[in-house]
């Protein structure tokens, strides 16, 4: 059996972990659905991987063909020493341009949490052509909207506090962080499965990978300048658009979801009583919201 023609055996799901190499890094993906169909490729946020989507992955996969990467650094792809691989949003894009490249996806909606976003926008505004949708999961691409989180970093920053700043980064890179990201905000914390974050904290315990996290998060203030770009590519290409927000999120708040109708018409926009991870606590809600968006866009 050819793979990459049925990823789909008797109506069960089949999901696909595979390998590959992309300009001299292994880099991780999940792969699920018939390439004969329309394809999504996921954008996973920090501190996650393409485990995120997993639930997504499934419920999709009999009516949409599915590809979500881990970046170099996360999950289970290479972790490159920061001597050896350059860790910006920018560099990271680059590397998971080649990466859609060498699959030969040559249109795609593109659906991106978080980090995701910064990742997803700078895809979508260098290769318009490709892009046949969004689907925004808390990823900002304007200033509204930044959550309790940013603030405080910005804080850190305003007073030259490198000492408060570094220790908050630690947090958030601490199991406690972590699990904070997955449950603050939360509307049911017993709908979160404890998995989600034992399993990116197990991931940034290998070796380097602190190191890493560190320098892409020192990177991050470099998306500010391009939001002005991002929303004159919302205005001028006006991309078929689902954004799914949690409310509560303490990174990216509800106005940051609220924002994207300013520039884009076709859009909708749906809000959850959850926080940064609402793919944990309303799996089967999202996907209904997603398969009905692509059918009727």
């Amino acid at each position: 059996m050819n793979e990459k023609e049925v990823l789909t055996k008797e109506n069960k799901i089949v999901v696909k972990h595979q390998l590959l190499e992309v300009d001299g890094v292994s880099v991780f993906y999940r792969e699920a659905g018939s390439p004969q169909n329309e394809t999504i490729l996921m954008l996973h946020g920090f501190p996650s991987s393409s485990h995120m989507y997993r639930k997504v992955i499934e419920g999709l996969a009999n009516d949409f063909h599915i590809v979500a990467p881990d970046y170099p650094g996360f999950g289970f792809s290479d972790i490159p020493s920061i001597n050896d691989f350059e860790y910006t949003f920018d560099n990271i894009t680059k590397l998971m341009q080649s990466f859609i490249q060498k699959l030969g996806l040559d249109s795609f909606t593109l659906m991106m949490q978080d980090y995701g976003g910064p990742i997803g926008f700078r895809i979508a505004k260098q290769n318009p052509e490709k892009i046949n949708g969004l689907i925004i999961q808390n990823a900002n691409a304007y200033l509204d909207g930044l959550g309790e989180w940013p603030q405080k970093i910005g804080a850190f920053w305003e007073k030259n506090d490198l000492e408060g700043l570094g220790k908050f980064k630690e947090w958030l890179m601490s199991k406690e962080g972590i699990e904070q990201m997955y449950l603050k905000g939360a509307s049911d914390t017993s709908a979160i499965d404890p998995i989600s974050y034992l399993t990116d904290e197990s991931f940034l315990r290998r070796v380097n990978v602190k190191e890493v996290q560190s320098e892409l998060f020192s990177n991050y203030g470099s998306n500010f300048a391009l939001y002005e770009e991002w929303q004159n590519y919302f205005r001028a290409y006006q991309p078929a658009s689902l954004v799914i927000w949690g409310s509560n999120d303490p990174f990216f708040s509800k106005p940051g979801g609220e924002a994207y109708s300013r520039d884009l018409t076709n859009i909708e926009t749906h809000f959850f009583n959850g926080g940064h991870f609402i793919l944990e606590e309303y799996p089967e809600e999202s996907i209904a919201l997603i398969r009905n968006f692509l059918k009727n866009k």
